[in-house]
């Protein structure tokens, strides 16, 4: 086993972790990774079904029987709920990830009030809602906030524009709160995914030959050539969230390929 995960692995042993959009993609894989780290989890997500069958890849690593706190976190009394129980059954709060989100395609010209109304409360509104009601219990702690941006949040492309827009209020979020909460020892940090090989784009909308080809273009538009794993992001987050990352806060960290320094020739 490497050195760092060695260090990651025990700082995480023990700590305990609420994990939003813990039912698919990028949440889904941090919580099993967590797991493997023997961190104690609260899982949120909106897919009941899903989220018992990450809890149960959870369980077959060997960790403890996750908490699972489904609920869509637009809603408030879901928000608060989460939070309450995981501090019910737990006791304490040491780490929150921040992943839950949506990707929606749009531009200025398609892209309506309620297209808009519906990303900014899912990516940015209910983050901030959930974020603030875990401070204090993470100030207890001395704990890590992990948000879960983008690349998008970072360089501009066409036809995502809320969902840029949102990523951009993301990575914000992360320094302001950072700067905030740095007296109080609670370090804040995200990371900023290129494409990584999830549902969230087919659930945006693109078809199997849409989505294969998109894939396809990712060898030129990601430096190392290819687009990137769950595995590649969930051990980002996990490192930010551990002690290795102890004197890391107010980072909007790229896992993209090399994508953020690229232009074109």
């Amino acid at each position: 086993m490497a050195s760092n995960e060695a260090s990651q692995m025990s700082s995480l042993k023990g700590k305990v972790a609420l994990i939003t959009g813990a039912s698919s993609g990028i949440g889904a894989g941090t919580s099993v990774l967590f797991a493997r780290f023997g961190a104690l989890l609260a899982l949120n997500g909106r897919d009941v079904e899903n989220l018992s069958k990450v809890a149960k890849q959870c369980t077959d690593c060997g960790a403890a029987e996750p908490l699972l706190v489904p609920g869509d976190l637009t809603h408030e009394e879901s928000v608060q709920k989460a939070v309450e129980q995981t501090i019910a059954h737990f006791g304490r709060l040491d780490v929150l990830v921040n992943s839950a989100g949506i990707l929606a395609m749009g531009s200025i010209e398609t892209a309506g009030l309620a297209q808009y109304d519906k990303v900014m409360n899912v990516n940015v509104r209910s983050v901030y809602h959930l974020t603030q009601l875990c401070v204090p219990h993470l100030i207890k702690t001395m704990g890590s906030i992990v948000n879960v941006s983008s690349i998008t949040g970072q360089r501009s492309f066409p036809d995502v524009l809320p969902y840029c827009m949102s990523k951009a209020a993301i990575d914000q979020f992360t320094s302001c709160v950072a700067l905030e909460l740095a007296p109080k020892q609670v370090r804040v940090n995200s990371v900023c995914p290129g494409v990584i090989v999830t549902e969230v784009h087919k659930r945006a909308g693109l078809d199997k030959q849409q989505y294969e080809k998109f894939l396809e273009k990712c060898k030129q538009t990601h430096a190392l050539g290819r687009p990137g794993e769950v595995d590649e992001v969930a051990q980002a987050i996990a490192f930010l969230a551990s002690d290795s990352a102890s004197f890391i806060t107010g980072v909007n960290l790229p896992v993209d390929g090399g994508r953020h320094a690229m232009c074109p020739r």
